[in-house]
């Protein structure tokens, strides 16, 4: 159960949660370039395209969060038979803390948004998509697998971008299924029939979407109000949460309670994507028995932390414990992130011009010699990642009586250097699956690696990264170290 009185025990119990999430799954693909000069051919600038990225979008982008945030999520969708849905199925199938369910139909079209960004701006959006709705047969089948899912679930959660999956007699039936089981539901509503959504826990529009449902301008706070307590008593909703962009976020609760909430974020960067953030988070505490005061106001927090990030960015406990600015949580501690939080970090921190550095490796017992190996690789690039093994990847490497310290130890050794930006624990026995997801400008290993056996070292250089092989500080090593110690 959530503590309200305990933001550190609140976003720890996030993990926990479980939630079956139906709804529109789209492929969101970033295009990163430079501008340098206007067309011949037309008043329009010329994009040189230097990278491009593909993150999950719609209801893929609420499982992401829950997934930084620690929960696992069962992911309900309809895809179409085409390069897109198959690029998304990859993409979610390489997710333990997913469980996939997406119903393939011949001749639809998988939705794609394609985003051209120059300068940290965007230039241009291009979309290809359907809104058809989804065949009888499907709907029956995704509601069959949600009636399945749901005794494992702790919440539901339903996104409707209006591409054809959420229809009216399915959206109902299953919210007539999650409140027969006792689960909240959480709706990110679209278009103007908020009735659809009947008996939902709480729905979660922006104020556009608020003010197209409610046939009102809404200008004031208690316009926004007005509306929400409308539509709340027009159709049976627990609670409408208004997320309203710079000025935060607008509570409002059946029995007539209301909360206004600041917006928490330092930094606008980027609000795409905020609202499913804000989606999942919001479920994953009320699924853990959260209060909807209590579940808001993280949400609120989670929102702040997305729109600071670039593209449909994925927001981990380790920057909502930041955002809170929790007491008992060091800077150091903050540093450790699994690999989906450090994915969005390495996004953000490209869209503002910065290299990333990568190295890995055991770390037990750091010495003098891993400290210079650090500062080299930082000096390399503007942030650095380290790729940590995990307790079971160093005995594989080292031997049963191996590591000395467990990898929470090690990892929070690291993290205090301020070389060093990120760790990111891995359990296989190499950083091949970081270094594909990261995609680093810079790798680097210290002079005791040949160039040839640097593990990574031909993906880097393949999509035009550097490989460094850093000089070793003479007479320190962890395994001497030991040999020592035990003599």
């Amino acid at each position: 159960m959530v503590d309200p009185s305990s933001p550190v025990a609140s976003i720890d119990s996030l993990g926990k949660s479980r939630a079956a999430c139906v709804g529109d799954l789209m492929l969101d693909r970033f295009v990163y370039g430079r501008v340098e000069r206007t067309s011949p051919e037309a008043p329009v600038p010329v994009l040189r395209t230097e990278r491009d990225v593909d993150m999950l979008g719609g209801v893929g982008n609420v499982v992401r969060n829950l997934v930084s945030l620690g929960a696992r999520a069962t992911l309900l969708s309809v895809i179409g038979d085409d390069k897109v849905g198959r690029r998304l199925n990859g993409m979610i199938g390489r997710e333990e803390q997913i469980e996939l369910h997406l119903l393939v139909e011949r001749g639809r079209i998988s939705t794609e948004k394609t985003r051209f960004v120059a300068g940290g701006q965007q230039l241009l959006r291009a979309d290809s998509e359907t809104t058809e709705a989804i065949a009888p047969g499907s709907a029956e089948r995704l509601l069959g697998l949600a009636r399945e899912a749901l005794p494992g679930c702790d919440a539901v959660v339903l996104s409707d971008y209006g591409k054809g999956v959420l229809g009216a007699d399915l959206t109902q039936r299953l919210i007539e299924t999650a409140r027969s089981g006792g689960r909240p539901v959480v709706v990110d509503p679209q278009g103007p029939d908020f009735g659809r959504y009947a008996g939902a826990t709480v729905l979660t529009p922006n104020l556009a979407e608020l003010g197209v449902a409610a046939g009102a301008r809404l200008e004031t706070d208690d316009a926004i109000v007005d509306a929400c307590r409308r539509l709340i008593a027009r159709h049976d909703a627990g609670a409408i949460l208004v997320t309203r962009s710079r000025d935060g976020m607008t509570l409002v609760s059946a029995d007539g309670c209301v909360d206004q909430l600041k917006t928490e974020a330092r930094e606008v960067f980027d609000v795409s994507g905020a609202g499913d953030t804000v989606v999942a988070t919001l479920a994953a505490a009320l699924g853990q028995g959260a209060d909807l005061n209590s579940a808001a106001r993280l949400a609120n927090a989670a929102a702040g932390v997305a729109v600071g990030k670039a593209g449909t960015a994925a927001v981990s406990t380790a920057d909502l414990l930041r955002a809170v600015r929790a007491g008992d949580l060091s800077a150091s501690e903050a540093k450790i992130v699994p690999l989906a939080a450090a994915v969005d970090a390495v996004a953000g921190w490209r869209a503002r011009g910065q290299r990333v550095g990568f190295t890995n490796g055991c770390f037990d017992l750091l010495h003098p010699g891993h400290v210079s190996l650090l500062r080299q690789a930082r000096r390399a690039a503007d942030r650095l990642i380290v790729g940590l093994n995990s307790d079971g990847s160093v005995r594989r490497l080292k031997g049963a009586d191996r590591p000395v310290h467990r990898a929470a130890a090690r990892a929070q050794v690291l993290a205090s250097l301020e070389t060093v930006d990120l760790v990111v624990i891995f359990a296989e026995d190499t950083p091949v699956k970081l270094i594909e997801a990261l995609r680093p400008d810079c790798l680097v290993k210290g002079s005791d690696y040949a160039m040839g056996t640097v593990v990574g070292a031909d993906i880097v250089r393949g999509y035009g990264g550097s490989v460094l092989i850093a000089e070793n500080e003479p007479g320190y090593s962890t395994s001497s170290t030991i040999r020592r110690l035990r003599g």
